[in-house]
C-alpha cells in the first residue's frame, strides 16, 4: 500500500516561497502519476498540478502556472512542490496524492487513490 507524508508547510509573507515535500512509501514509478491538491477554508479541494511518470510531463492549475513547479527525486522517493510568489489566496491545506490504475478524463489521466494527511500553508503578513 502506498503511504504519502507531506512536509514543508508553514507561514510565509506574500511574495515569499515554500517548498513542500511528499515522501512516498514505495517507488514512485509504481504509480503512474503524482498530484498536488489544496483546500482553502470554506472551499472545495482543488487540483494544483500533477506529474506523469511515463514522460515526466507536468500540468498545472491556471491559478498557479508560472509560480509553482512539481519535480521528483526518485532516489529519495520524494515529490516536491516548489511554490514561488505566494499570495494570500494560496493559503490552505496542501495534499499530495498518488494515482492508481483507473483512467479518468483529467490532466494526468488517472484517478488519485492514495492521499497524504496534508500540510498547512498560510500566506499572510
Amino acid at each position: 500500500q502506498v503511504q504519502l507524508v507531506e512536509s514543508g508547510g508553514g507561514l510565509v509573507q506574500p511574495g515569499g516561497s515554500l517548498r513542500l515535500s511528499c515522501a512516498i512509501s514505495r517507488s514512485t514509478s509504481d504509480s503512474p502519476a503524482i498530484g498536488w491538491f489544496r483546500q482553502a477554508p470554506g472551499k472545495e479541494r482543488e487540483g494544483v498540478g500533477c506529474l506523469k511518470h511515463r514522460d515526466e510531463s507536468t500540468y498545472y492549475n491556471v491559478a498557479v502556472k508560472g509560480r509553482f513547479t512539481i519535480a521528483r527525486d526518485n532516489a529519495k522517493e520524494t515529490v516536491f512542490l516548489q511554490m514561488n510568489n505566494l499570495q494570500a489566496e494560496d493559503t490552505g491545506v496542501y495534499y499530495c496524492a498518488a494515482a492508481g490504475t483507473k483512467r479518468v478524463r483529467s490532466q494526468c489521466g488517472y484517478e488519485f487513490e492514495y492521499w497524504g494527511r496534508g500540510t498547512q500553508v498560510t500566506v499572510s503578513t
